[in-house]
């Protein structure tokens, strides 16, 4: 009898004793494979597969997991559970409601064009140590790494009231670093690709040209002036965007952070829930929004773990703050409309309010009428450096790679580039946004206690802020 079969006749049997039973498989399969002056640095692969059993008593939720699947495992999970959240519904933070869980029946695939397998390990080896070999381009480049975490993930969900539904996720994670030294200065260029994707990920054609571009740009480094410290304009890239959102959009908007549940780790928000409908978070051209189904984006899945369905939201529209990043749980707390956020990262932890897909919406304009209008600023690249307050209200980021822009002309490198601000206002300086738009992933994104590190992705175009602090 499959595991699937099983475990339905598990809840068959033992739905009775709670208000709610729910069983998600996960099983994750890690590939990891790194390349350092065309020398290999290790290949591994791990495999990691468990379940979690959800019960509801008292109008309190609980869980219990375990990595034994056997009849007996299962039972001894399940008596832990219910004890365990009887326990606790004595001291519950709310008493929810059956509404918290939905019926699902369905399945989702990443959508790929050619499947991991279809290359050997050795293959894809050989074409990260050729990237490391395009980068040995001068005696000052002393450092060239080429990696990739390759990742085939399957989950099912069953529980009492019928829901079915299983989810298949093929992602890489690639970094490309190249390090230059002149004299006591050592510069970083980089680049990552962090989506849902297939074996067509490496494919020369495509690595290549980033590679001898993060070559080039890092001897510019080296021989640049370090960036001034003034009041500019600044247009950051894409690739920095993803961070900026990330940090001072993202986190700030999750429900249960706001309503004080990662305080004594991971900070509460500046954000109050009377803000919604109210905060002008931006201006005008800030469109934000909660898209957990476009393709090939990192964060991308039909269903949280709550069986919600994902779709598309607008968390800030024209500026105005008008949604956040809550579950059915934290919507039955906060009376807020709920999104289909409610994730783990595996098996063996519990869900909570994450962000998935959070995008920031083009314009219309072409970056290189974006530069034009610039008179006196800098274009930044790549983040290297970051900190931000446990209210998620003032940061300070550094970049990699800047471009010195006077007179809408890019008039050289500049080294070191940084910039902060407070989070709202410095959305409040946003003047323009470009017709282009770039898709990055964060792969380790931690929250929660115990921690867990989850996948989202950020699709953003180019920026244009005015009046920014850099240094």
């Amino acid at each position: 009898m499959s595991l699937v079969h099983r475990l339905q006749n598990f809840i068959s049997a033992c739905k009775n004793e709670v208000e709610y039973l729910g069983v998600k498989i996960v099983t994750e399969k890690t590939t990891q494979i790194s390349v350092r002056n065309e020398l290999s640095e290790g290949l591994s692969t791990q495999i990691d597969s468990g379940i979690r059993i959800e019960v509801m008593m008292n109008q309190h939720i609980g869980y219990a997991s375990t990595s034994d699947t056997s009849d007996d495992g299962l039972q001894r999970a399940f008596k832990y559970a219910k004890a365990q959240t009887k326990f606790l519904s004595q001291h519950k933070a709310y008493p929810f409601s059956g509404a918290i869980r939905s019926t699902t029946q369905g399945v989702y695939r990443s959508q790929i064009q050619k499947p991991l397998d279809s290359l050997s390990l050795g293959e894809i080896q050989n074409v990260l140590r050729e990237c490391t070999q395009k980068m040995n381009q001068a005696p000052a480049i002393f450092f060239r790494s080429a990696s990739a975490s390759i990742v085939e993930t399957e989950e099912t969900k069953l529980d009492s009231r019928g829901s079915e539904w299983s989810q298949y996720f093929s992602i890489v994670n690639l970094d490309l670093i190249v390090r230059a030294q002149d004299k006591n200065d050592i510069q970083t260029r980089s680049h990552n690709l962090c989506l849902q994707i297939g074996a067509e990920v490496f494919l020369r054609s495509l690595l290549f040209p980033l590679t001898e571009q993060i070559t080039r740009e890092v001897l510019e480094l080296i021989h640049a002036p370090v960036c001034a410290k003034e009041v500019c304009d600044i247009i950051v890239s894409p690739d920095q965007m993803a961070l900026q959102i990330h940090e001072t959009v993202g986190h700030p908007l999750e429900i249960d952070r706001i309503l004080g549940d990662e305080r004594n780790y991971a900070g509460w928000s500046f954000v109050r829930m009377e803000d919604f409908g109210h905060l002008k978070y931006g201006t005008s051209k800030m469109n934000i929004t909660f898209e957990p189904e476009r393709f090939s984006e990192l964060g991308s899945y039909s269903f949280d773990d709550s069986g919600l369905k994902g779709e598309k939201h607008y968390l800030i529209k024209d500026g105005l703050l008008v949604r956040g990043l809550g579950s059915l749980e934290s919507s039955q707390r906060s009376q807020a409309a709920p999104v289909a956020n409610f994730r783990s990262s595996s098996w063996n932890r519990p869900p909570t309010d994450r962000m998935a897909n959070l995008n920031l919406e083009s314009g219309t304009k072409p970056l290189k009428d974006i530069i034009a209008s610039v008179e006196n600023g800098i274009w930044m690249s790549t983040n290297r450096s970051w900190s931000i307050d446990d209210y998620r209200r003032k940061f300070q980021f550094g970049c990699e790679y800047g471009l010195r822009i006077q007179d809408g002309q890019i008039q050289g490198v500049v080294k070191n580039p940084n910039y902060h601000g407070v989070s709202v206002s410095f959305w409040n300086k946003l003047a323009e946004i470009s017709n282009e738009a770039g898709v990055y992933g964060a792969y380790y994104c931690g929250k929660g206690e115990p921690n867990q590190l989850i996948r989202v992705g950020h699709a953003s175009p180019y920026c244009l802020f005015k009046d920014i602090e850099v240094f």
